[in-house]
């Protein structure tokens, strides 16, 4: 895809300075930038790269005045890195912009999907699935049956939707996603072999979530997994059966919380956390990176450690952690002279 300076500068409200039927095809960093890209500017540490670039077009603050002879066109828009932005967004949108079905795809005869349907090729979908518009499903995508993915969702390659997963609208589910696997149940008899308690629930993603390549959420025993609207999921975090998620909350990588948490609104959670099951975090709690929570845990708490303490108190504690040797042996001075006593 090739833009000129002209439509660039339509795109983002801003001027050109320079020659407005320069194209360019690809992005770059300004230090790294040769012709037929587009750079922007907005760090003044970065400014006398400017200077050197090969980037074709370059994104500047309306005030930036050049102190020297420049080869790269302007454009000139009221805050530079936000209109980058608002640029790798909108060539996002237009790079995703896929319609139609392409071969070979199974679409079960009882589906039914809205308009400017993007269905890759090798995707599966099954009985009576409900398909919203918009949506885009790239190849290698399973959908199992009764399944209802909601308007402007999208799948990547190789995502796999088990049978009466419910996905809301505006949704992103990266590459290697399972959602609806069933959750780890089982109970032992009387000789200590374990057998399976089937897994009849179901998982419902609620809209504007985001889901990391790799992560699995496992569908409940009895009534749902839920994940609720605007959460974020990074790659490779693993979710059990009947976990609740609250709105607007995000966690990190290699997360893995066991069955039946619920989990409040607006939390923020670290990579590699453990958190144990059937226990409540509560609402804006912060959890620090490769904690382990289990216990019950108030709103507006700040944790760390394994097991986790409050953040605060783990940061005073970490002060005699790391000093203890040395705290052992004034111990071990101070007893050997009470003994001599």
């Amino acid at each position: 895809m090739k833009f000129t300076a002209a439509q660039i500068a339509g795109i983002l409200n801003g001027t050109v300075d320079g020659d407005e039927g320069v194209e360019v095809s690809q992005l770059a960093k300004i230090e790294e930038g040769n012709t037929g890209s587009l750079t922007f500017l907005a760090n003044p540490k970065y400014t006398h790269y400017i200077y050197s670039t090969k980037a074709s077009i370059t994104i500047v603050n309306d005030d930036f005045v050049p102190e020297s002879k420049i080869e790269t066109t302007l454009i000139r828009v009221e805050n530079a890195y936000k209109a980058f932005s608002q640029l790798l967004e909108y060539y996002n949108q237009v790079k995703m912009n896929k319609t139609g079905i392409e071969n070979p795809v199974f679409v079960s005869e009882s589906a039914k999907y809205g308009e400017n349907l993007y269905l890759g090729a090798f995707s599966y979908i099954g009985e009576n699935v409900k398909i919203g518009d918009n949506v885009k499903i790239f190849p290698n995508v399973y959908i199992g049956d009764n399944v209802t993915i909601g308007d402007n969702t999208i799948l990547f390659t190789g995502a796999k939707l088990y049978s009466e997963t419910v996905v809301g609208v505006a949704c992103v589910i990266h590459s290697g996603v399972i959602i609806g696997a069933d959750g780890f149940g089982f109970t032992p008899n009387e000789k200590g072999e374990y057998h399976k308690v089937p897994q009849t629930g179901n998982v419902i993603i609620e809209d504007n979530v985001d889901i990391g390549a790799g992560t699995t959420i496992d569908r409940a025993t009895l009534g749902a997994t839920v994940i609720k609207k605007g959460v974020k999921l990074d790659n490779q975090i693993q979710i059990a059966h009947n976990v609740i998620i609250g709105e607007n909350t995000v966690i990190a990588a290699q997360t893995g919380i066991a069955g039946s948490t619920k989990i409040g609104k607006s939390c923020m959670i670290g990579g590699q956390v453990g958190i144990a099951g059937h226990i409540i975090i509560g609402d804006n709690v912060k959890i620090q990176a490769q904690s382990g929570i289990g216990r019950n845990v108030k709103d507006n708490e700040t944790l760390q450690g394994s097991p986790a303490l409050n953040y605060a108190d783990y940061n005073k504690s970490y002060v005699y952690f790391k000093n203890l040797p040395k705290i052992m042996d004034r111990f071990n001075i101070v007893e050997k002279k009470l003994d001599n006593e």
